[in-house]
């Protein structure tokens, strides 16, 4: 049964932001009963704030280097997730850590996207092309994405989903990585955030479980 209550949620950014777009599109579409209410990015160069001064987003600029340290910024992204009364926190190329305060407050209901088939690849270090780079380097026939929820270890959160993608002959990281955006990433993120909007994300045993 879905859930009619409009969840409230919000976006951390540190590039283009183009997993966002697609989440925005589909509450556009109407496939997701969300309402998008905050884009915090991490710093001013970041084309996810045009995306959100188009949409009519609220965007707020926390930059690490205008704060004492990681915590004293942690702290101001969670005054604005609570100022905002935020269901759901996305993040969507985001660069930074998410720090242990609001993995707390926000327990389950912080979803991360990763361009490949999670555990493999994934930890510090591996963002952007460097996955891409390393599963060529690695030989893999098949790569992909995969949505999970955020905990304290980097790639280490449960996974909600996973949509596994070819790696096909003549694949540059730069092919591969644009594949995997377009047939794994755009897919899998909206679907995810529309299951957990309409309550369908059930976590046991340490696994998350789509209800019916």
């Amino acid at each position: 049964m879905k859930n009619n209550q409009t969840k409230r949620i919000a976006f951390l950014v540190s590039g283009g932001g183009t997993n966002m777009q697609a989440i925005l599109d589909a509450v556009r579409r109407k496939k997701i009963n969300a309402s998008p209410v905050l884009l915090i990015a991490s710093n001013y160069e970041c084309y996810a704030i045009k995306r959100a001064e188009k949409e009519g987003i609220p965007h707020f600029v926390l930059a690490l280097s205008e704060y004492a340290d990681r915590d004293a910024r942690d702290a101001a992204i969670l005054k604005l997730l609570t100022e905002y009364k935020v269901d759901l926190l996305l993040l969507a190329g985001y660069l930074g850590i998410v720090s242990g305060g609001i993995i707390k407050t926000y327990e389950n209901r912080i979803m991360n996207i990763h361009p490949s088939l999670l555990p493999s690849f994934g930890g510090a270090g591996f963002h952007g092309l460097k996955v891409h780079e390393a599963a060529l380097k690695r030989g893999v026939k098949v790569t992909g994405a995969t949505v999970h929820f955020v905990n304290g270890v980097v790639d280490g959160g449960l996974i909600i989903l996973q949509k596994a993608v070819s790696v096909l002959d003549g694949d540059t990281p730069q092919l591969l990585q644009k594949r995997v955006m377009e047939e794994a990433e755009y897919v899998i993120y909206p679907r995810a955030v529309q299951l957990f909007c309409e309550d369908r994300l059930n976590i046991l045993n340490g696994r998350v479980y789509i209800k019916e």
